[in-house]
């Protein structure tokens, strides 16, 4: 399984973004699609994640309310609309691949690039 992300950018605050996972390989429908992000100096963070297969989501809390996760099947694809931006979401957030669903990044064996939000105050 390959990922790849897009769409990060800088935003002003209160301002939205939509990142883009394209995934290609072989995707099960036990799969759990997630975002982490990641600040400068700080460690990895899980910011959202999705079933495959069921379409169940789940979101820190930090991004609840205003992130939401979302798949598109027939493309393989997993975006994340980014809604109230805030200074403290900037970060490189990485899309990544897991056979369960889990918080921290060890069980995600599949990661795509990064893509970098940078949102002004």
């Amino acid at each position: 399984v390959q990922l790849q992300a897009s769409g990060g950018g800088l935003v002003q605050a209160g301002g939205s973004l939509r990142l883009s996972c394209a995934a290609s390989g072989r995707i099960f429908s036990s799969f759990v699609m997630g975002w982490f992000r990641q600040a400068p100096g700080k460690e990895r963070e899980f910011a959202a994640a999705i079933r495959w297969g069921a379409g169940t989501k789940y979101y820190a809390d930090s991004v609840k309310g205003r992130f939401t996760i979302s798949r598109d099947n027939t493309k393989n694809a997993v975006y994340l609309q980014m809604n109230s931006l805030k200074p403290e979401d900037t970060a490189v957030y990485y899309c990544a691949a897991a056979s369960f669903y889990s918080t921290i990044p060890a069980p995600y064996k599949y990661w795509g690039q990064g893509t970098l939000v940078t949102v002004s105050s």
